[in-house]
This record gives structure tokens, C-alpha cells and sequence, in this order.
């Protein structure tokens, strides 16, 4: 009975660390959804895409609790659609900086619609909806004892994912997109639940080096992708090949450093 009264305090210690949590990222969302409807700054879809992730990273190990599931796959939905609306501010902010700036402008024209259109979009209106029944939803799986995940669930899941990146990190054909997706995956999870992970300081600095590098590799074959479309951008072209090149080479330094922190499975064991 001790053991079950053990086992059932901390379930609910977890709960309510990811009840207030959640809160404290809702609160976010509507703090970035109205800068973008007064359009206050240039930030506010970056910090919604943020709270985005950090919700994701909450709930992606309780993903076997529906209620975690359909949350967070709501939060994918909202992320996956504002993507193309933040690589618009991403490229038209890169050739402000180039001094292109009427390329950049007309980049930014577009963005206000965009803006607009996210804000009314049935993506943004579906999370807010589950994040307002969150909490009682919550509490009705916990009264009718159908809420069963907790830490060992973080645990495995940390585990696992450290463990597919190793593997991924040492396949002689690696793919950069997936290794990318991995480290953030991990690292974000790790920063949300630092309690249960394991990983070093000096590990989490190697993968926030890695995500860098290789965000910026990605940056740059995003924009050369668009040259056969918008082949205005023409006169960025050999600039940006090269950062991509070097973009490249530093993105498998990092990833090579990052072997260290993650041996394989058969020396770690």
C-alpha cells in the first residue's frame, strides 16, 4: 500500500508540473497571437513558434495519454502550418540584411495576409480550444483513474531518442534534415523535463552547437531551392552557395563532436 501511495504521488506531482506548464505556454500563445494582430514587432511569430515547441516537447513522451496526444498533435498542426509564413520572415529578413531591401520589402508584403491568416485559421482556433478544456479534461482522466503515464514514460522516451541519435550520427549516409529533427527533439525535451534526463551540460551545449549549424545549413539550401521560382533572389545565389558550403562543414564538425556524448548502444550498455 506504501508502495501504490508512493507510485500515486508521484503521477500526480508530474501531472500538475505539466498542467501548470501547459498554462504558462497557452498564456504565451495569446501573448504572441495578439502582438501579431497589432503587428508590434518582428518577433512575435518566432516566440509563437517557440511556445509551440515547448508545448510539443511537453507532452511528446505522455503521447500514449490521448489527451496528451491529441494536444500536442494539435500543436504539430498549428507549427507545420506557420512554417512557411516564418521562412518568408526568415528570407526577407536575410535580404534586408544583404541590403537588398526591395526584395525585401516585396518578400514582406505577403506577411501581414499571412499573419492573417494564420490568426483565423481553424489550425490556431482547434489548440486553443483543447488547451482551454485541458485542465478539466485532465482532472476527469485523473478522478476516473485513466491517467497512467508518468516519469519512467519521460525516462524511456529521453533514452530512446538519445539512443536514435546515436545511430543516426554514426550512418555513413546520414541524413542532415533527419539529424536536425532528432537533436531538436531531444534537446527540447531534455530542457523540458530537466529532472528526468541525463544528459550533461557539456552534451547540451554540443547539441544546441549542432542545431545552430545546422539551422544555418538549412537556411541556405532553403533559399537556393527558391531560385528556379523567384529567380529574383539570382543576385544572392553564389553568396549564399558558398555559406552553404561552409554552412556544411561546419554542421558535420558539430555533429561529429556530438559522437562523444553519444557512444552506441553496444558501449553504453
Amino acid at each position: 500500500m506504501g508502495a501504490d501511495a508512493f507510485r500515486e504521488g508521484r503521477v500526480t506531482e508530474l501531472l500538475n508540473k505539466l498542467q501548470s506548464q501547459v498554462l504558462s505556454q497557452q498564456v504565451r500563445l495569446y501573448a504572441c497571437c495578439a502582438r501579431l494582430q497589432a503587428q508590434t514587432d518582428d518577433e512575435a511569430l518566432h516566440d509563437l513558434r517557440i511556445a509551440l515547441r515547448k508545448l510539443r516537447s511537453l507532452l511528446r513522451p505522455l503521447r500514449r495519454q490521448a489527451l496528451c496526444a491529441q494536444l500536442e498533435q494539435a500543436a504539430a498542426a498549428l507549427g507545420e502550418s506557420s512554417g512557411p509564413l516564418r521562412d518568408l520572415e526568415v528570407l526577407a529578413g536575410e535580404l534586408q540584411r544583404l541590403g537588398h531591401d526591395h526584395l525585401a520589402r516585396q518578400r514582406r508584403t505577403h506577411l501581414a495576409e499571412g499573419y492573417a491568416r494564420l490568426l483565423d485559421s481553424l489550425a490556431l482556433q482547434r489548440l486553443f480550444i483543447l488547451l482551454d478544456d485541458w485542465p478539466d479534461n485532465c482532472r476527469e482522466a485523473r478522478s476516473k483513474g485513466e491517467w497512467q503515464v508518468g516519469r519512467k514514460r519521460v525516462r524511456k522516451y529521453l533514452a530512446n531518442q538519445a539512443q536514435h541519435l546515436a545511430t543516426a550520427l554514426r550512418d555513413p549516409a546520414h541524413d542532415r534534415h533527419r539529424l536536425r529533427l532528432l537533436i531538436k527533439r531531444l534537446r527540447y525535451c531534455a530542457e523540458a523535463y530537466p529532472r528526468h534526463s541525463d544528459l550533461s551540460a557539456n552534451c547540451l551545449s554540443g547539441l544546441r552547437l549542432a542545431q545552430a549549424a545546422l539551422g544555418d545549413w538549412h537556411d541556405h539550401l532553403q533559399w537556393l531551392a527558391r531560385l528556379p521560382s523567384e529567380p529574383d533572389l539570382q543576385p544572392c545565389a553564389a553568396l549564399w552557395q558558398r555559406h552553404l558550403d561552409e554552412a556544411e562543414q561546419k554542421a558535420d564538425q558539430a555533429l561529429q563532436a556530438l559522437c562523444e556524448h553519444f557512444p552506441e548502444a553496444s558501449q553504453a550498455d
